[in-house]
């Protein structure tokens, strides 16, 4: 694998791209300040993939793309780049390993390819996590089992069965899985391994369908699987339309999540007979 760059990142630049003009002091409102204009402004998207581009961890490639050519990424860009960020401004910041379990059954076991970040304030622990697609928290969580945590969008709570914690959103009333861990950090090995499976092997599902997402403002969210434009507001209902081209793509990505592709961009899809 090729040698990365040294880390560093252009804080200013970055806080241009999410519109942060809060305090830079290592605290909680800082973090949370930060994670709120990060997921509403910088998109989850794994385009590149579908693209056939590939995907770098390399800090100067992922600050290029999601900074300076406005772009998104998937956790591993969107968590490494706010790693580098909170190391700069002082946070202690330790990179946890996970299984994403968002809309998977129990019985399944999704691989170890997510990233978030653990981050500790004052004596307490706090996760945080932009990058686990259309459901990532707007605020950090605590690290403290079995109490619901309001955010700016859905609530959220920690439970632990065995040696494993489960990160679980609430809609509707039900809480759901969104991912798993055993607080085992993710060294740049791991990720790099993860990165490549992710990015590369047939039955990832980042190799055979479109996601893109964004928090929205009043706790709502933009995503888009597929050809399914969804948008949610607060309360959770939701308006789906449905996309018939490529052209339509390109203005959706355009419109909904500031992303801007050639017109000759080819997606490598297959079954996706609409953009063709």
């Amino acid at each position: 694998m090729p040698r990365m760059s040294e880390p560093s990142i252009d804080l200013d630049a970055y806080f241009r791209r999410i519109g942060y003009t809060g305090p830079r002091e290592p605290t909680l409102a800082t973090l949370n300040g930060l994670i709120l204009r990060h997921v509403q402004t910088i998109p989850f998207e794994n385009l590149d993939v579908l693209l056939g581009r590939g995907i770098s961890l390399d800090p100067a490639a992922i600050e290029r793309k999601l900074i300076h050519e406005r772009r998104g990424g998937y956790c591993f860009e969107q968590n490494g780049l706010f790693q580098l960020v909170l190391q700069a401004l002082g946070f202690d910041v330790t990179p946890i390993s996970a299984r994403a379990r968002w809309q998977r059954p129990r019985d399944f076991t999704p691989p170890r390819t997510h990233l978030f970040s653990r981050v500790e304030i004052d004596g307490a622990s706090w996760l945080a996590d932009v990058g686990v697609g259309g459901m990532s928290p707007s605020y950090a969580l605590r690290l403290e089992l079995d109490t619901e945590q309001p955010t700016p969008h859905e609530p959220r709570r920690l439970i632990k069965e065995g040696a494993i914690y489960y990160h679980q959103v609430r809609l509707g009333g039900e809480w759901q899985d969104i991912c798993e861990f055993t607080l085992e950090t993710m060294p740049m090995i791991d990720r790099e391994v993860a990165n490549w499976f992710t990015s590369t092997h047939p039955k990832s599902h980042f190799k055979s369908n479109i996601l893109v997402a964004r928090a929205g403002p009043d706790g709502g969210r933009v995503t888009l699987l597929d050809n399914r434009l969804i948008l949610r507001d607060g309360r959770g209902q939701a308006n789906i339309r449905l996309l018939t081209s490529k052209q339509e793509l390109l203005a959706v990505l355009a419109e909904h999540f500031g992303v801007q592709l050639p017109a000759d961009a080819q997606f490598h899809l297959p079954g996706a007979a609409w953009l063709l």
